[in-house]
């Protein structure tokens, strides 16, 4: 019997094995009733399968069935127990009735089950779920009963029929090999019998070797993973006990010895099939390189004259190449069969292959090195070309740059101008160094080419390919020698400009520090000193001033000469020093009036404080000359008032604007310095009298006390 036949009813699970055993080591056969009515014919045809499947010492064993009977009613449990009495009565030793919490009738069920058991021959136990452990082991039981044990019944039911299914096709196909082996063995080789392996299996043996192999390796882990350690892994009737491994082996081994046999006949008619095969199209592959393959590279020496011809000549070598790609192709199949045979051939077969391989592989390697050479010499042609076109490409910017006047607006962009010119300049002689080398490269292949010329004379074709590689490289190293010629004397010009916007820039910069010099001296030399040594020195450190101002005049004179030659040289009549050299001389002129009134200023100064120190030094000892002190006291006086008449008089510049010394209170602070000094002056004038004439002091005190 076969799964396929009752699949129907095998998947309604109405009995199971589950692998679990009896403390006796006996089977555990599972009897799940449920509250519909059930077919005891289907349940029959069910108990027939599972008992099929043990071997006969595993049913030595005995059996011990569950009846699990809390769904169902006691009629059918009682049913049940009877059927077995038909279907199993030597391998059944123990019956457990599962009952249900509310149970039957105790006495009726009691009755009926001692009343039976003489004639039923196995013992039947009623019991609830929980103490089921009692007589079977936790592990042995499936979760319904309280068990560890995993049971997947599709997963079970699907494994069976793979191993059934394999069984069948394994047999068959061993008939079907055995049959096809013994009917060639019986034949004589006959080289003219085509090779077709007489007859055909009706099944892919690979496919059902893989099949077996897959479910070999199944039952395997199944065992290993098995719940004899305890586990709770998912158990399987189909394991070792019950002869599925060794059968699959079995059959397996089997399989392998017949598949191979067919193997070798076929392989011994494929091979004798091969031989003939393989030397006509060696012989076709032969005679095209050497015929029309050769005849078409014998037509290609050129190299062309431009890029777009050199494109022409590979094109068109790319198309003879794709023809010989395809014969290429033929050749590397070839090779690989007969390398194929030559490890698997009879000695008798060796001398021929290796002949014919020997052939195939000198035309054809001869023709691809030659279809490589050809390739090589097009390509160094067509970056010959490329360079050569680039090239010019870039002495023709470079012409264009240098035949466009430059009127720059400042030295920053001649700069700029000039660098973007040096790199152009180098840019091609990069070039024009790449185009060398590219033709030496090509120069070299070319002189190469005639030594697999096929006896052709290709002299005066390569002279001609020569002179056109000569002539390229000879007229870029003219036109590149012109181009340099013309940038020595660009780059000479815009130096010279560069130095023109320099000197402008500079002599306007002499201007400013100019003006910031006359700013400097009107608004912080204003300090005439508090005696005759510090006038003295701040007009030391005035004439340094004035030094420095005088060199830096005389700077931006020399930048605009120099502006003035340069426009020369460059006759750039356009341009000149503009209003640059009146600014400058306009405000060295009020520098020099400022100056000028500075240095009066100074002077005055110290000869006030000169006077006004001699005349409080020396008044005391001059006391018997009166009329000489009186004279010095008016002169420090006259000065005085002079000094602080000038501070308040402004600088008139030239074109008649004017401009003070500071700010007023700068002046104020001056002058205050100035009227200090007069009274201490005044004050000695006044004490110098009172010494002198004391009694007309006294008679005018007198009539004041009377």
């Amino acid at each position: 019997m076969e799964a396929t036949n009752i699949l129907s009813v095998l998947k309604k699970k109405l009995a199971f094995l589950s692998g679990g055993k009896d403390r006796r080591s006996g089977l555990i056969l599972t009897i799940p009733l449920c509250t519909e009515h059930t077919s005891m014919e289907e349940l029959s045809s069910t108990l027939d399968y599972l008992l099929s499947i043990p071997s006969e010492k595993c049913k030595s064993r005995g059996f011990t069935v569950i009846v699990d009977g809390r769904k169902s009613q006691w009629n059918t449990v009682k049913t049940v127990v009877l059927m077995l009495q038909n279907v199993i009565p030597p391998e059944v030793s123990l019956v457990c009735v599962v009952k249900p919490d509310e149970f039957w009738d105790k006495k009726v069920t009691h009755f009926c089950f001692w009343k039976e058991k003489d004639r039923l021959g196995f013992e039947v136990i009623l019991v609830s779920a929980n103490k089921l452990t009692r007589y079977i082991e936790p592990c042995q039981l499936t979760d319904e009963f309280g068990g560890t044990l995993v049971y997947d019944h599709i997963d079970w039911l699907n494994k069976r029929l793979v191993f059934e299914k394999f069984t069948k096709e394994s047999t068959s196909l061993l008939d079907e090999l055995a049959v096809i082996n013994e009917n060639e063995k019986g034949s004589q080789p006959d080289k003219d019998r085509p090779a077709d392996c007489g007859m055909l299996p009706s099944l892919d043996p690979e496919t059902v070797l893989q099949n077996g192999h897959e479910l070999l390796s199944e039952l395997q882990q199944r065992r290993f993973n098995g719940s004899e350690g305890g586990t709770g892994t998912a158990w399987s009737p189909m394991d070792d006990e019950l002869l599925a491994q060794p059968q699959v082996m079995k059959l397996l081994d089997s399989l392998r010895e017949q598949y191979t046999k067919y193997q070798e006949l076929c392989r011994q008619r494929s091979k004798r099939s091969q031989l003939d095969e393989i030397h006509t199209k060696v012989m076709q592959v032969v005679n095209w390189l050497e015929g029309p393959g050769t005849e078409q590279l014998r037509t290609q020496w050129g190299i062309g004259d431009s890029i777009r011809a050199s494109q022409a000549l590979q094109q068109k070598h790319e198309e003879i190449e794709s023809q010989h790609s395809e014969w290429f192709a033929v050749y590397v199949e070839l090779n690989q069969q007969i390398a194929a045979l030559l490890n698997s051939g009879d000695e008798e077969d060796l001398v021929d292959l290796k002949g014919l391989q020997q052939q195939l592989s000198d035309v054809c390697y001869r023709q691809a090195s030659q279809l490589e050479f050809r390739q090589n010499v097009l390509q160094s042609a067509h970056d010959f070309h490329s360079t050569a076109q680039d090239l010019s490409q870039q002495l023709d910017g470079l012409l264009g740059m240098l035949c466009v006047d430059v009127a720059p607006a400042d030295g920053a962009a001649i700069q700029q101008t000039l660098k973007h010119l040096e790199e152009k300049l180098k840019t091609v002689e990069g070039t024009l160094q790449g185009l060398r080398e590219k033709g030496q490269v090509l120069l070299d292949q070319i002189s190469t080419q005639t030594s697999w010329s096929y006896g052709k004379d290709v002299n005066e074709e390569s002279k001609e390919n020569v002179d056109h590689i000569h002539g390229v490289m000879e007229d870029m190293q003219l036109r590149k020698q012109r181009c340099e010629d013309m940038v020595d004397v660009r780059r000479l010009k815009m130096l010279q400009m560069v130095q023109l916007f320099k000197c402008e820039e500079d002599a306007v910069q002499a201007v400013e520090w100019l003006g910031e010099l006359l700013d400097a001296l009107l608004k912080t030399h204003i300090r005439l000193g508090d005696d005759a040594q510090e006038s003295k020195v701040l007009l030391e450190k005035h004439k340094k001033f004035v030094d420095v101002a005088q060199s830096t005049y005389d700077y931006g004179r020399q930048l605009l000469q120099a502006t003035v030659v340069l426009c020369q040289s460059l006759r750039c009549t356009t341009r000149s020093s503009g209003d640059t050299l009146p600014r400058l001389n306009r405000v060295w002129k009020q520098f020099s009036v400022t100056s000028e009134e500075r240095v009066q200023r100074l002077d005055m100064a110290a000869s006030f404080h000169a006077a006004a120190e001699k005349v409080l030094k020396e008044g005391a000892e001059q006391g018997e000359d009166l009329e000489a002190n009186f004279e010095a006291y008016e002169e420090v006086e006259a000065i005085g008032r002079s000094v602080l008449d000038r501070l308040t008089v402004p600088v008139v510049f030239p074109d008649g604007t004017e401009q003070y010394f500071g700010s007023p209170g700068d002046m104020a602070s001056s002058a205050r310095a100035i009227r200090d000094r007069m009274k201490l002056v005044e004050l000695k004038r006044m004490q110098q009298e009172e010494a002198e004439h004391p009694q007309e002091n006294d008679l005018e005190m007198d009539p004041q006390d009377s």
